[in-house]
């Protein structure tokens, strides 16, 4: 195995027993690379490693870590195009997509660079005559990085950068499918220089790796983007340690449309949330709501924007929607469509295999009116480019469906009405409300998370993630 495919732990590239190919979603037959699986006696050197570095690392100047920081972030941006590549090749989002990923990924880590210099904490005064009190914020110790594959190198980059970037060391585990991403970001760190033992990287399976470090005490906190019952299994193994922890899930996100809203925005927004990136977004609009007095020209006119969609090889110019990111995944989706027919809801377009010049995971995106919202379709997470139409009479019908579920990650409205917009703002019951745009779609440097079954702990992104990445100490000094 050459460097470009092994593990990082302690300073040193390290071989393993096992790989596994990383196979491109557009064609099956183009191998992205072998990456080595890490075992759990490699994940536990990893956290060994971590721990020993962590006591010099966070006690470093915030110049030293803003320096190294900022070395990454300028690699990134220089490379975009060639790690976009990587990531639609290895992903199967579009390249354009995969470019603008990569560079978000570059903007993190200049702006948590920048953010060194700004942890602040304060002095306040005591009851007590005579006696200074000081608020600080130090690093939470060692951070146990689990990622998922919809957002190989954005995510990972928004969990690392700030851990490194407020005094923590990190044991990071991308997702299986996705390592090539994830060992080009890796190869940027150590490149920028960072001290061996403070950042490792350990690929694998979450059975084996990512169990490792929920169950180790030599981790402090976990920080997981994954399924709701994944999630579910991180938290209850990270109280058995006492660990720190934070969870982003899932969601189920409504875009409310109502009959004053501009038909062309509605369309373009419903579309571009729901279906681009093949759907395969937490953030993805997969319940339209409309009221009865648009309903019929939206979904004639959201069938007709279908149909005009370009679905094809990521890396091919003119391809607005890549395939699904693997097999399993695919079938997940057909199996949503076949039950949504079953339930009673009528499939308006899409939802079949699609076959293209080289072999891949291609479906046609599917979207289902009539749908009642009590069924599983439109309920449960798909995480593919299906979506449903509701009917609401009014407003307020329409938002008591948006509202009516378990997630509570993002919300959409399209409409003109100031009124409306300002009420759905306020009583939308999500972390992230968005007003004729997608619901998928977020900047770098503001906060990223929800309510309800989506997401527990602090939001990650922007200066509120360190509110997970640190710890608030209250010292009483008496001179």
């Amino acid at each position: 195995m050459t460097d470009h495919s092994k593990n990082y732990i302690a300073g040193e590239w390290v071989d393993g027993s096992e790989a596994a190919p990383d196979i491109n979603p557009s064609n099956t037959g183009d191998v992205v690379g072998q990456f080595v699986r890490a075992s759990a006696a490699d994940a536990d050197r990893a956290i060994a490693a971590a721990r020993a570095a962590l006591p010099a690392w966070s006690r470093t100047t915030p110049q030293e870590r803003h320096d190294i920081l900022k070395k990454v972030g300028d690699e990134i941006l220089a490379r975009k195009d060639e790690l976009g590549r990587l990531l639609s090749r290895e992903e199967g989002k579009t390249l354009p997509e995969g470019i603008g990923e990569a560079a978000r990924a570059g903007q993190i880590f200049l702006f948590f660079a920048q953010e060194t210099l700004r942890i602040a904490g304060e002095k306040v005064a005591s009851v007590r005559p005579g006696i200074d009190i000081e608020i600080t914020r130090e690093p939470v110790g060692v951070v146990g990085i689990i990622a998922p594959w919809n957002f190989p190198i954005a995510i990972p980059a928004w969990k690392i950068a700030p851990a490194l970037a407020y005094g923590n060391t990190v044991v990071f585990k991308p997702a299986d499918l996705v390592p090539g991403c994830a060992h080009a970001l890796a190869e940027i760190i150590v490149r920028a220089g960072i001290p061996a033992g403070v950042f490792n990287l350990v690929m694998g399976r979450g059975s084996v790796v990512g169990n490792a470090l929920l169950k180790s005490r030599g981790v402090d906190a976990i920080t997981f983007t994954g399924s709701v019952a994944t999630g579910r299994q991180v938290a209850a193994t990270c109280v058995e340690t006492m660990k720190k922890f934070q969870l982003e899930m899932g969601g189920k996100n409504p875009l409310v449309v109502l009959d004053d809203a501009d038909l062309k925005t509605a369309v373009e927004v419903a579309v571009n949330g729901a279906f681009f990136s093949t759907g395969q977004r937490c953030t993805a609009s997969s319940r339209f709501i409309v009221t009865d007095g648009i309903h019929d020209k939206f979904v004639d006119a959201v069938t007709e924007r279908l149909k005009g969609l370009v679905i094809d090889d990521a890396l091919k110019a003119g391809t607005q929607i890549g395939p699904v990111v693997d097999q399993s995944q695919l079938d997940q989706n057909l199996s949503y469509v076949k039950l949504g027919k079953d339930e009673g809801a009528k499939l308006v377009y899409g939802g079949e295999l699609l076959n293209r010049e080289t072999p891949g995971f291609y479906m046609a995106p599917a979207l289902f009116t009539d749908v009642d919202p009590s069924t599983r379709i439109s309920r449960e997470e798909i995480f593919g480019p299906v979506a449903t139409v509701s009917r609401a009479k009014n407003y307020d019908e329409a938002l008591a469906l948006a509202n009516d579920t378990q997630f509570g990650l993002s919300s959409g409205i399209v409409t003109t009405s100031l009124k409306y917009a300002s009420h759905f703002k306020r009583n939308a019951e999500a972390g992230m409300v968005m007003v004729n745009l997608p619901t998928a779609g977020v900047d770098y440097h503001v906060p990223f998370g929800g309510r309800k079954g989506s997401s527990y702990g602090p939001r990650e992104q922007g200066r509120y993630a360190a509110e997970f990445y640190t710890t608030v100490k209250t010292a009483y000094t008496l001179p």
